[in-house]
């Protein structure tokens, strides 16, 4: 006797409400294992590959790519036992108690065994309430429209049609709202705002508008870390390390977080606190084709020199891909943000939420400095800090800014820290 259970998407980071549908793996009539990937989505943070819990055969697939689909709404109809007997070996039973897989979200889902018609399994959703069984292109019109489908009977065997809908809508509108078709020869295209870029405009406003931001600037010829980089490349312990200017910043952020510890940590609006971290989860803001995304380096102050460059290309490797864990996101103290990978000399980065400070590491040029009186052409680049004046006041601020480029100036700065 066949039993049918519905895939859901659960919240596989903290607070994810919905995500896109990049591309579904399976189709009706498909086996599936225990943890085979069925589906590709996207979260506002990272793209993440979705593994279903048991084995069985597919009979619907209930969304379509590019559709965005909120967390607990259905994925796929599987049916688990299609053979009227056990799936791998094992007797069903009556009723179950269904778990997502570790990291994909902690609610539980009651399934009980039914015939193929009988009332329609839903789904919970976490604004409350049920969705109902419907077609991607059925819920695409029902959003058009305004259409809770929550609150429709369905007409037909219990799955929600496009007549339901429209019948559903009459009242209040007659046709569907259609966007303005696009004109030959426009010079214009509209993109929906979603996914990371739509996730950072929140994060940004929201840090822009709560955390007082101050500035500070400094210029700093770098020369002797360029001479010691080219020197340490020849080493055989950085033998097969891609050792940046970037790996040399990121050790002294966290060399001068140590003598300022106000720009690690975080205020606690409602608890009245401020949370200083005896660690740095170091935020490397990296460019990729799906938006701007912050993967931290855990405990990056008790890394070397050599494990922070190979632990940054490994970092921004797997981020330009879009394969960064959602999990890799969340918990940051601090962040660089490069811009000088785009030739940039500075600007005034935006704190990223629950962090209470950020630096920008400009591009090193050849410019004229003045060493020892006399005019010389150097290696030379402009550090930003910018920082929550809640948590860091001017002192403070300018001692971190004033370390960090005292190392990248003299390396050898770095064994007084």
């Amino acid at each position: 006797m066949p039993e049918f259970k519905q895939f859901l998407l659960a919240d596989t980071a903290e607070g994810l409400t919905d995500a896109e549908i990049l591309s579904v793996r399976v189709k009706p009539g498909d086996e599936v294992t225990v943890n085979q990937v069925v589906c590709e989505v996207e979260t506002a943070k990272a793209a993440v590959e979705l593994p279903i819990p048991w084995a069985g055969r597919v009979t619907e697939v209930l969304v379509e790519p590019g559709q965005t689909v909120e967390v607990g709404a259905p994925i796929l109809t599987v049916d688990v036992d299609p053979h009227g007997g056990a799936v791998n070996g094992s007797a069903p039973a009556a009723e179950e108690e269904m778990k997502p897989l570790v990291g994909y979200g902690s609610k539980t889902v009651t399934t009980k065994r039914r015939a193929r018609r009988e009332a329609p399994e839903v789904a919970p959703v976490a604004k409350g309430g049920y969705v109902p069984l419907a077609k991607p292109p059925v819920r695409k019109l029902a959003k058009e429209l305004g259409v809770d489908l929550r609150a429709l009977a369905s007409s037909v065997d219990g799955v929600i049609t496009r007549e339901d809908v429209q019948r559903a809508a009459a009242p209040t509108q007659a046709a569907p709202v259609q966007a303005a078709p696009v004109q030959a020869g426009a010079r214009e295209r509209r993109v929906p705002i979603k996914g990371v870029r739509k996730a950072t405009a929140q994060a940004m406003v929201s840090s822009a508008f709560t955390a007082p931001h101050v500035t500070e600037f400094l210029t700093v010829d770098v020369t002797p870390m360029m001479e010691l980089r080219e020197k340490l490349k020849k080493h055989p312990s950085f033998a097969g390390v891609k050792l940046t200017p970037l790996a040399f910043a990121a050790k002294a952020v966290c060399l001068a977080a140590k003598r300022t510890p106000d720009v690690n940590a975080s205020w606690d609006e409602a608890a009245g606190e401020i949370v200083y971290k005896d660690y740095v989860h170091l935020g490397i803001a990296a460019a990729t084709p799906r938006g701007l995304v912050v993967p931290k380096i855990r405990d990056a102050d008790a890394m070397s020199l050599a494990e922070l460059a190979t632990a940054l290309e490994q970092l921004t490797t797997t981020a330009r891909e879009g394969k960064t864990p959602p999990a890799d996101m969340l918990g940051g103290t601090i962040t660089i943000t490069n811009v000088g990978v785009f030739g940039v000399d500075t600007g005034t980065p935006i704190i990223n939420p629950g962090e209470a400070a950020i630096l920008a590491f400009g591009a090193i040029k050849d410019m004229p400095w003045v060493v020892d009186g006399q005019l010389a052409v150097r290696k030379v680049l402009q550090l930003a800090l910018s920082f929550d004046h809640r948590l860091v006041d001017g002192q403070q601020g300018s001692q971190f800014l004033a370390d960090v480029g005292a190392i990248l100036a003299d390396p050898a700065m770095a064994i007084t820290y």
